[in-house]
């Protein structure tokens, strides 16, 4: 797919119907808000929309044919460009629909995708990016394939449209073998970069939330920095880090991350790994919630699946209920951090509630120091200074055979202690 299909900022917004399919009615308003967001962020404009109860797609076309037939007078009605149908669709209803409704017909995965592309700036996220879109073309093109096959050629189907689309899939193969291999290079890259910055043994964590909730705003309010904090899904892309100072001397090295939503691909996971090995290599994870968004809890339960997919639902995670600003009642506010262990409400927007933030930051680093007895050689003496500087020191005695230690210190400094043990 090629980058900003559904729109550009040079031209009209295109027009788009959006198709639904759903059991549960309770979830309609949140889902349908979500795919209209998702459309505003690609620059297009929602004309009108389409819903059908189905507990599963129909195999040849999505939804029913009475709703296909629906659905084609509602999209000449509103002189749609595009259809966005709220899910993965296979090659076969694509242009089953393309055909009926005579437009085009993209689904969620593309529509995600399109926002990609245009949040895309660096060669990691441009590199991401495009495997993403390869991959989910692959599969297009081979059930486009197979259908030639069974068709043994035929009228209109012989001659070399059979070998290009062969000679396509062999060429998307061979550029998606590069860029994984190029994304190999990325990793390898951001190992060391982590492995440069454990020199400075402050612990890392992780800013993790569904699209939209602040994560940037939050690193900006955390960091005195000026990271763009869009409230457009999926304004950060490529991972930052930044070193951010905590009470009592205390530091951490903290890196935001691009947003998750609710059912996202896995091919995109993967092709996204480089940058989300962040997350799973953190020492503390940070997870920023919209409380204000009626659909929090669900989009809380996503980021928390995704954790597991990535393998790090197993760390320490601070809950962070931000945005308490839009909230019109913050009466139940404190039933919730009752509820919710190791959490904190803010507004990282007003700046509200960060004092108690960093002292639940300050507590969870507390919290991962490693307790150490040692006796330090008086060669190797500065690393009396680095108890002081990465931990907290309980006692400190100058004897004849060495400095003797008790105190508590991050792991990478506890791991270099270790042969002074005593």
């Amino acid at each position: 797919m090629a980058k900003g299909t559904l729109a550009s900022t040079t031209e009209p917004a295109e027009r788009c119907v959006l198709v639904f399919i759903n059991d549960d009615e309770s979830e309609d308003g949140v889902v349908e808000a979500e795919l209209e967001g998702l459309c505003e962020a690609s620059g297009a404009e929602v004309v009108g929309s389409l819903r059908q109860r189905l507990n599963r797609p129909v195999a040849s076309t999505f939804i029913g044919k009475g709703k296909v037939e629906e659905l084609t007078v509602l999209a000449k009605e509103t002189g749609a460009d595009v259809a966005i149908v709220d899910g993965e669709l296979n090659a076969v209803q694509t242009r089953n629909l393309s055909e009926a409704l005579e437009c085009r017909v993209v689904d969620r995965t593309q529509l995600i995708l399109d926002i990609f592309a245009r949040r895309a700036h660096t060669r990691e996220g441009l590199l991401q990016v495009e495997l993403a879109q390869l991959t989910y073309l692959l599969p297009k093109l081979m059930t486009l394939y197979t259908k030639f096959e069974r068709q043994k050629g035929g009228i209109g189907l012989r001659g070399p449209g059979e070998q290009k689309l062969e000679s396509d899939r062999r060429l998307v193969r061979e550029r998606i073998s590069k860029l994984k291999s190029e994304l190999e290079d990325v990793r390898r890259v951001r190992e060391q970069q982590r492995v440069g910055r454990r020199k400075f043994p402050f612990p890392f964590a992780s800013l993790v939330g569904y699209t939209s909730a602040g994560k940037s705003t939050l690193m900006n309010r955390l960091a005195g920095t000026e990271l763009l904090a869009d409230a457009m899904p999926f304004a950060t892309l490529d991972p930052t880090t930044r070193k951010i100072d905590l009470p009592e001397g205390y530091s951490l090295f903290l890196t935001d991350t691009v947003g998750f939503i609710r059912n996202l691909p896995t091919h995109l996971i993967a092709a996204f790994r480089a940058t989300l090995e962040e997350v799973a290599f953190a020492d503390l994870v940070i997870h920023v919630v919209d409380v204000s968004h009626p659909g929090w809890e669900m989009q809380a339960d996503t980021v928390v699946e995704t954790l597991e997919e990535l393998g790090a639902a197993d760390k320490p995670i601070l809950t962070v209920f931000n945005k308490i600003d839009q909230l019109p009642d913050r009466s139940a506010l404190r039933a919730l951090i009752a509820e919710w262990p190791n959490s904190v409400a803010i507004s990282a927007l007003r700046g509200e509630g960060m004092a108690d933030l960093l002292d639940h930051v300050l507590s969870n680093v507390r919290a991962l120091l490693k307790p150490i007895s040692v006796l330090i050689p008086y060669s190797e003496a500065h690393f009396v200074q680095e108890c002081y500087d990465f931990g907290r020191v309980h006692q400190v005695d100058y004897a004849e055979e060495g400095i003797k230690v008790v105190a508590e210190v991050v792991s990478d400094l506890a791991e270099r202690l270790k042969r002074y043990a005593r």
